[in-house]
């Protein structure tokens, strides 16, 4: 796990932050402070090509609705196949969520 390299304090002090927001709101609000709007962008359109990816759309499916590179999909791809299994938690999660 990659993330080893970087685990100390400040980042667990950065996701103690997250964990702490209390709704979507709050989520806006917070990362409209950390981040820059394409840093936004980028993580939220990941997290989206993993659920397509998920859902068995191709690239070029995928590539022509979120602008999403060849190389962001590979990368996201190769982390639902070889991750943590993060990405199939989260969208499993949302999902039992919205119904």
């Amino acid at each position: 796990m990659q993330i080893e390299k970087l685990r100390g304090r400040e980042l667990d002090q950065l996701f103690e932050a997250v964990l702490s927001l209390k709704n979507v709101e709050e989520c806006y609000r917070f990362f409209d402070d950390l981040c820059t709007i394409n840093e936004i962008q980028a993580l939220s359109q990941r997290l989206e090509v993993a659920r397509m990816l998920r859902d068995g759309k191709t690239y070029h499916k995928i590539e022509t609705e979120t602008g999403a590179s060849t190389a962001t999909i590979s990368r996201v791809k190769r982390c639902l196949n070889y991750g943590n299994d993060t990405y199939e938690m989260v969208l499993e999660r949302i999902h039992k969520d919205n119904e």
